[in-house]
């Protein structure tokens, strides 16, 4: 079973660089895009046995994810759950989408027998780490929230994550202490995910490559390969014996960032 994700940094002119060709050629069972930056209604873009969810964000041409998959879930949502456990001990989730969390379209899951596939576009700290407490709050919010999946069913945990987490995953890591995405707290959060019983599936497979998957636009990075790997598969631990391959696809075009891929085995 084949996923792909992909920060396409705005879907519609995505399209205008061949993603359609790519979206074919790489033929995934579940394809996973972050910062689609539209609102419904704005590109029919649909692909024969795929279905397509989508969450927008309130704010135009700002964030956004959305999921093509050939297999239809057991169920949707759209943002972030919050695990409320009544009187009984039972859990369930609880989605509100007025919530500071679920605004910006930063996060579909859906459901399947065997696994919860989370596609996720993690906040940005910005700019002299103007956003960073706030990125603090959510990271712990999303952990809240993942963990109370697990204990359901192995999750499958895939997006821009916004964080380079060790230096091996950046080209400059001296330069860039104290950058978003390259802070301690930052990192600290990733750490603190894996914690929690999750894998990184690329470093797992790959503990010494050095591979990017995302470049500025700016300075030629990419032809000068000056990258960070901020896009990643994350998986429940147990789902380790059913991973067959993670790959970081850096000869595909048409984003700041290339397409990054896991194969499970069911």
């Amino acid at each position: 079973m084949k996923f792909v994700s992909w920060n396409v940094n705005g879907l519609r002119a995505c399209v205008g660089k061949d993603f359609e060709q790519s979206f074919l050629n790489l033929d995934a069972d579940f394809f996973c895009l972050q910062e689609t930056k539209m609102q419904a209604g704005q590109l029919d873009l649909e692909f024969l046995g795929y279905r397509s969810y989508w969450n927008y964000a309130e704010k135009k041409g700002y964030s956004g994810t959305a999921i093509y998959a050939k297999h239809e879930p057991l169920s949707v949502k759209y943002g972030m759950g919050v695990p409320v456990t009544n009187a009984d001990g039972e859990t369930t989730m609880q989605y509100d989408e007025t919530s500071i969390y679920n605004n910006e379209g930063r996060m579909i899951t859906l459901e399947y027998d065997a696994f919860y596939l989370v596609n996720v576009y993690v906040p940005n700290s910005q700019d002299g780490l103007k956003r960073l407490d706030y990125r603090m709050e959510w990271e712990d919010a999303f952990r809240t929230y993942i963990t109370a999946l697990d204990k359901i069913k192995p999750v499958v945990i895939c997006g821009d994550l916004n964080v380079a987490h060790q230096e091996i995953d950046l080209k400059n890591p001296k330069t860039n202490r104290r950058n978003p995405g390259f802070t301690d707290e930052e990192r600290d959060k990733f750490t603190a995910l894996l914690g929690e019983g999750f894998i990184d599936t690329f470093r797992t497979l790959h503990p010494d490559d050095v591979v990017y998957s995302w470049w500025s636009y700016r300075f030629k990075a990419r032809e000068k390969n000056t990258g960070w790997r901020i896009d990643y598969f994350v998986c429940s631990e147990r789902l380790k014996p059913n991973v067959a391959e993670a790959k970081i696809h850096t000869d595909i075009y048409g984003s700041d960032h290339c397409p990054v891929e896991l194969c499970l085995a069911f």
